[in-house]
């Protein structure tokens, strides 16, 4: 749907300005994702594009529903200049294609692992999916969803809006707090990360203290 992919566009460019650089990546299979790059002084943001253009979809539904569902674009926030960040594009692609290529859905207190460091030397090779609405507002889509089959009083039935696109951050992990993420929960690491001041878009830093 490019009219939502105009409107996510639209959104992100309202949020962070003009990109600086832009790169797009298909994957045998996938539609195409593409991965916005936006420099805002010492930090760069890297946003996908094209991860919302289809709903994603519960891996234990018999039929997945080509409208509705929940969509979601990520965003990574990493200081600049202090490590080759910008090799994090097709990883960040990658894990985009995650919902058309595993038929999962990307929610916030999921984790996403590559196997691979995020950008070379990067102390990461997974992420913590934060919760939406902080650094882009979400976008509501209410155009109402048309119901496949259904004609009643010479139009056709219509099931509701479509679920609102969010803008989900992305926080790196190191290999120490994803395996404790596993054990302890998603929310016990955020809690973790900011009683002991943890700043997460130092692309260097080590693993915080972990008891």
């Amino acid at each position: 749907m490019g009219e939502i992919l105009a409107l996510v566009e639209a959104r992100l460019l309202t949020a962070f300005g003009e990109p600086d650089a832009r790169a797009a990546v298909t994957f045998l299979g996938t539609d195409r994702i593409e991965v916005l790059r936006f420099t805002d002084r010492d930090v760069v943001r890297y946003a996908t594009l094209g991860m919302s253009a289809q709903p994603m979809a519960d891996p234990t539904a018999a039929l997945a529903d080509p409208v509705k569902g929940p969509r979601a674009e990520l965003v990574l926030s990493v200081r600049a200049g202090l490590a080759d960040t910008d090799k994090v594009l097709r990883p960040l692609a990658v894990m985009a294609a995650t919902p058309q290529v595993e038929g999962l859905i990307v929610a916030p207190g999921a984790s996403l692992d590559l196997g691979e460091p995020l950008w070379p030397g990067a102390p990461f090779s997974s992420v913590l999916v934060a919760e939406s609405g902080g650094l882009v507002e979400d976008l509501e889509l209410n155009e109402p969803v048309p119901r496949s089959g259904s004609v009643r009083g010479g139009g056709r039935e219509t099931s509701g809006p479509m679920e609102p696109v969010r803008f989900l951050p992305l926080l790196p992990m190191t290999h120490n707090e994803a395996a404790w993420k596993r054990v302890r929960g998603a929310q016990e690491l955020q809690e973790r990360w900011l009683s002991h001041g943890t700043d997460l878009r130092d692309p260097l830093r080590g693993s915080v203290a972990l008891d």
